[in-house]
C-alpha cells in the first residue's frame, strides 16, 4: 500500500513533532487536491499580520475572525486562495463561484461577488500561497515520518488564531497519537 493511500481532499497533514522545516513546523495542512500529478493544500494555523481588507477589500468584512490573511504555504505567496464552510443545507451544485473540496468545505473564486456568497457560508478564510508537492513527493515525506494523515473537520478551516490547532487535532486522534500533542515546541526547554 502506498504511504499516501489515505490522503484525499479534506484530509489534514499534521506535522510530526520531529519536522523542523520552518515552513511546516507544528502546522496543520488542509488538503484541497490530491492526484497522481501532485498535491495542494493550505496551512491552517499561520495567521499573518496582514488584514484581508487591505488586500481584498470586498472580502475583508466577510472573513472569519481574525480577519487576517493566513500564510497558506511557501509556494506562490502572492496568490490568494479562499476556503469556505457552507451552512447546513446549502447545495454546492447550485452555487456559482465555489468548487467543492469535501463535505461543506469549498474553494471560493475570489473574483466572484462576496455579497452573493456570504449568506450561504458559516465562515471564510483567505490564504496567501499554498503548500504543494510533486508526484510521489508527499508519499516520500509521509513514509519518512514527517506527516501524520488524519481526517479533517469542516470547523478546522475556521479555527481562531489563538487555538492550538496542531495539539487539538492530535488529541482527538486517540491514543497513542494523542500523546504527540504533549511534545514540547522546544525539547531543550523541557
Amino acid at each position: 500500500m502506498r504511504p499516501d493511500a489515505e490522503v484525499e481532499p479534506g484530509s489534514l497533514l499534521v506535522a510530526a513533532p520531529t519536522l523542523t522545516d520552518s515552513n511546516f513546523q507544528r502546522t496543520v495542512v488542509y488538503l484541497i487536491d490530491h492526484r497522481s500529478e501532485g498535491t495542494l493544500g493550505v496551512v491552517l494555523n499561520r495567521p499573518s499580520e496582514v488584514a484581508v481588507h487591505d488586500v481584498l477589500p470586498a472580502w475583508g468584512p466577510h472573513v472569519t475572525r481574525p480577519q487576517a490573511v493566513y500564510i497558506g504555504g511557501p509556494v506562490e505567496q502572492k496568490t490568494a486562495l479562499c476556503l469556505a464552510a457552507l451552512r447546513t443545507g446549502e447545495d454546492l451544485s447550485t452555487l456559482e463561484g465555489v468548487v467543492g473540496v469535501r463535505g461543506p468545505v469549498a474553494l471560493v473564486d475570489l473574483d466572484a461577488d462576496p455579497d452573493v456568497l456570504v449568506e450561504k457560508v458559516r465562515g471564510l478564510r483567505v490564504f496567501a500561497g499554498y503548500a504543494g508537492w510533486g508526484s510521489r513527493q508527499l508519499a516520500g515525506e509521509i513514509e519518512r515520518g514527517d506527516w501524520i494523515v488524519v481526517p479533517g473537520l469542516p470547523d478546522d478551516v475556521l479555527t481562531p488564531s489563538g487555538v492550538d490547532l496542531w495539539g487539538r487535532v492530535l488529541r482527538r486522534q486517540g491514543m497513542p497519537t494523542a500523546l504527540l500533542a504533549t511534545y514540547p515546541a522546544d525539547v531543550h526547554r523541557n
